[in-house]
């Protein structure tokens, strides 16, 4: 199951991440996200865990918890949503 994992502390480190998800269940993968342009942590970041319950686990007792001075936001990560390319919100058809 793939965790969202919010209002981290730009400091924290995916050793950090998987130290905390580790003592509720089986850590499969971490990912901090970081800026493209400076390489600094985004404050949020992704944690897979190895089955669903764990997931659910994971969330009831990490959501809420101050970690580095702040307190985490933990929930189920939303499939990612196809933004698409260009820009300018146009989709097709004819502009006059």
């Amino acid at each position: 199951m793939k965790l969202y994992v919010g209002n981290l502390s730009f400091d924290a480190t995916e050793q950090d991440l998987r130290d905390a998800f580790g003592e509720v269940g089986t850590v499969e993968s971490v990912n901090i996200i970081e800026d493209r342009d400076t390489g600094r942590s985004r404050g949020f970041g992704f944690v897979e865990m190895s089955s669903k319950a764990e997931g659910q686990e994971a969330i009831s007792q990490l959501d809420g918890k101050e970690m580095d001075g702040r307190n985490l936001k933990v929930n189920e990560a939303k499939p990612r949503e196809d933004r698409g390319g260009g820009g300018g919100g146009h989709r097709g058809g004819s502009r006059w």
